[in-house]
């Protein structure tokens, strides 16, 4: 059985702040209120995606690397993370703000929940007019008085408040204490993981549940970085029909396509499975003489044994990312 380029099925998750856009705006198909995020691509323990179409429909992620191992992965990544896919890909849809949180590092993580860290990286694909994301402190502050605003119910007062638009980019390493505000609709590229550490979440109840959600001071408490600095977002740029570096990390790497035209790509020097998020537009995605499209809001995987494909458009912006 021959690999080929993978849409999976993505997994609708409701959330308390969640709120339309995925549906209305990115085609999304699910009859739930308050959906807040798509998983795309996932191997998160008991929420694996499946894979949507062709010989290999209903196959995981772990099955996909435990019968192709390397021709999936690449040899690198394989020897790195064995049958476990390091990445999960998801759009998100904050009606409402997201707590305040922060990630624990791969370190910390595999103490505490044997698993790996969350590092984590925001596109912006629309944003409401006041909308904006909260990134890192505004001001040099220390355990103590962070604890002090904890215990005071002002550490809003303390962090970084930045108004966005679409385009805006973001790198949320482990340890920077951040949320997604109101009014935005972002592509978010992590490690596989589903350990956040809520710190702060406005008193809210959730009406399913009718309760207050968890919160997880002291877990945060040597989680976080408390490192000041001046400036979050992240500047690219964007030449057309070119891969243009976004965010390079140890952990995944992500560059921005704006494909005005149709273009090759080879991967044959990478050892890396790719996956594109389409964020913007519509593309076809050739490969071995058959096309695959990728519309906006929807992401694929060409495993690693894939070295050549032709993107055909003449409007759409994709992110690229791979190990």
């Amino acid at each position: 059985m021959l690999l080929y380029p993978l849409k999976f099925k993505p997994l609708f998750k409701y959330r308390i702040w969640g709120g339309s856009k995925l549906k209305i705006e990115l085609n999304k198909q699910y009859e739930e209120e308050s959906i807040g995020e798509s998983w795309e691509v996932s191997d998160v323990e008991n929420e694996e995606t499946l894979v949507l179409e062709g010989d290999l429909k209903g196959k995981t992620l772990k099955q996909l690397i435990s019968t192709f191992k390397e021709d999936f992965l690449g040899d690198k990544v394989y020897k790195e993370f064995g049958v476990n896919f390091p990445l999960l890909i998801k759009f998100i849809d904050a009606k409402t703000p997201l707590s305040i949180q922060v990630h624990p590092s791969n370190e910390l993580a595999k103490e505490r929940h044997n698993s790996f860290g969350k590092n984590e990286m925001w596109v912006v694909m629309d944003a409401d007019d006041s909308a904006e994301l909260i990134v890192g402190f505004d001001k040099e502050i220390d355990r103590k008085a962070y604890q002090k605003h904890i215990n005071n119910n002002t550490i809003l007062n303390v962090m970084h408040h930045e108004k966005v638009k679409k385009g805006d980019t973001f790198y949320i390493p482990t340890g920077r204490i951040h949320a997604i505000g109101a009014g935005v609709l972002l592509a978010e590229i992590q490690q596989t993981s589903n350990i956040t550490y809520r710190i702060h979440d406005y008193n809210r109840v959730d009406v399913k549940t009718g309760t207050k959600r968890e919160l997880h001071t002291e877990l945060a408490l040597d989680a976080i970085d408390f490192t000041y600095q001046k400036e979050f977002k992240t500047h690219y740029e964007k030449t057309p029909n070119v891969s243009n570096k976004l965010v390079h990390s140890p952990y995944f790497k992500t560059n921005f396509l704006n494909i005005t035209k149709p273009i090759a790509k080879d991967y044959s020097n990478l050892d890396s499975f790719v996956i594109y998020m389409c964020i913007s537009g519509r593309v076809e995605v050739v490969c071995d003489k058959k096309s695959y499209a990728l519309r906006v809001g929807e992401t694929i995987l060409l495993p690693a044994i894939i070295n050549n494909v032709m993107l055909q458009t003449n409007n759409a912006e994709v992110l690229e990312v791979s190990l």
